[in-house]
């Protein structure tokens, strides 16, 4: 029975040896891969309707609920996001679906939250942390706003969710019939707004808010000038469709760039602002594939440099250590020091049973 043992574990430690020597992979699983179509003529930026999205493989992107930095609600709503893309050479443009049973798109009252999601870019060629980065590993975020893109339709204030709201009167203002209207007439009493804060601008071209973050924590505007994301959403039957667009190539040093024929990498954040999520309280995904076919009739152009830029979800498997790993031989010499000593055993009891 012994002898029996000694063999079985003889035969799982030369299986583990010839794993580890030959590279064996362990786990292959197929990632998702979100493919963007290239089309000709102008995109559809602000019809989620068009056609011209049908020219796009639908992916529909599993999301779950942030548990690591607070705020934290474990029961979030939003449990996957439809993602179409498209280019045309110049322009990028992203169709994000998701359900969402209440629209949820003024904040003006302090028990408000807004619907919204985000797109997240990586800047390296590495991947860091999918939530926000990592330090050394910035993430360039794109993040719609319901609220924000209500306001560029039909700017709503106090006066209107409070009608019957009295002020008597505010200091440093131009006269004006309306004084929730009134303009201050010095920049000095509007800190906010003469430091470029978008949140305070009292009106914005899009309803994308272009940022970079290196970790929880850090994340930031870029400047007014920078904010070179356009946004269209709509809500219709309990579905948001929200439309992201910008050009393929940015000046910002903090933007991500797309090169045709390349691959790249995004992750997704959904916010129900009628669960109150808001903050890091949010359903978010993984990494996912990113990858911009050639021009239409070309085919998807892909290269040994692009390849090894591709996501970790794609493939996870062994690799091949790379020069010297002192960890990885001293297992190999483990491992044959314990075949040594299970042979000297086998040898003493078959010598043994001779006489």
């Amino acid at each position: 029975m012994l002898k029996r043992n000694l063999i079985g574990i003889a035969s799982v430690l030369l299986a583990s040896l010839a794993v580890i020597l030959f590279n064996v992979p362990l786990v292959r699983s197929q990632g998702l891969t979100i493919t963007v179509a290239a089309v000709e003529g102008a995109l559809p930026v602000e019809a989620p309707d068009a056609d011209l999205w049908q020219l796009a493989t639908a992916v529909e992107v599993p999301l779950s609920a942030q548990m690591i930095a607070r705020p934290i609600i474990p029961e979030t709503n939003a449990r996957s996001v439809t993602v179409r893309a498209l280019h045309n050479g110049e322009e990028i443009a992203f169709l994000l679906e998701w359900m969402d049973a209440t629209r949820n798109d003024s904040t003006l009252r302090s028990d408000e939250f807004r619907d919204s999601v985000a797109l997240q870019f990586p800047l390296l060629d590495s991947q860091p942390f999918y939530c926000m980065g990592q330090q050394g590993g910035n993430v360039n975020i794109w993040h719609w706003k319901a609220d924000w893109q209500t306001a560029l339709i039909a700017q709503q204030t106090l006066q209107d969710v409070y009608p019957n709201i009295h002020v008597d009167m505010y200091p440093f203002i131009v006269e004006s019939e309306n004084i929730y209207s009134a303009a201050y007439a010095e920049d000095e009493f509007l800190p906010a707004e003469a430091a470029g804060n978008l949140l305070a601008m009292p009106t914005r071209s899009t309803p994308v808010e272009d940022m970079v973050a290196g970790g929880f924590g850090s994340l930031t505007s870029q400047s007014p000038e920078g904010q070179n994301v356009q946004g269209y959403g709509a809500w219709r039957n309990g579905v948001w469709r929200v439309i992201f667009s910008r050009s393929l190539h940015s000046e910002e040093t903090e933007d991500i760039s797309f090169t045709p024929g390349m691959l790249h990498a995004v992750a997704f954040a959904v916010w129900d602002g009628a669960n109150q999520e808001r903050n890091g309280a949010k359903s978010t995904s993984q990494w996912v594939s990113l990858q911009l076919a050639g021009p239409r009739g070309a085919g998807v152009i892909t290269t040994a440099e692009t390849a090894a830029q591709a996501p970790l979800t794609a493939s996870v498997a062994a690799t091949a250590p790379t020069g010297f790993n002192a960890l990885f031989w001293g297992f190999i010499g483990l491992l044959i020091l314990i075949l040594l000593g299970i042979g000297v055993v086998m040898l003493y009891f078959h010598l043994s049973s001779k006489t």
